[in-house]
């Protein structure tokens, strides 16, 4: 039986890099969620928050503007450390 989740059982993989990526650029999830606003995806801080603990998916659509905001590859936010 598949199962729809990462190793380590989280829904996504990119949640902990865009972690990583947001606070280099030393912006809070809400400060996130505002830029990603600004490009066209409606999403709120708890989402981000969500996102980034791996308890939500995200989708491809998602991830293209996410790494636009963050200004990295989304090749580069899919890497799995683990």
């Amino acid at each position: 039986m598949f199962i729809n989740k990462s190793k380590d059982g989280k829904n996504n993989v990119c949640g902990e890099n865009i972690a990583i990526y947001r606070k280099q650029m030393k912006i809070s999830q809400r400060e996130l969620a505002d830029r990603l606003q600004l490009v066209g995806l409606d999403i709120d801080k708890n989402a981000v928050q969500r996102i980034e603990s791996g308890q939500r998916f995200v989708t491809d659509i998602e991830l293209i503007k996410i790494s636009k905001v963050l200004e990295k590859s989304y090749e580069s936010l899919l890497i799995e450390f683990n």
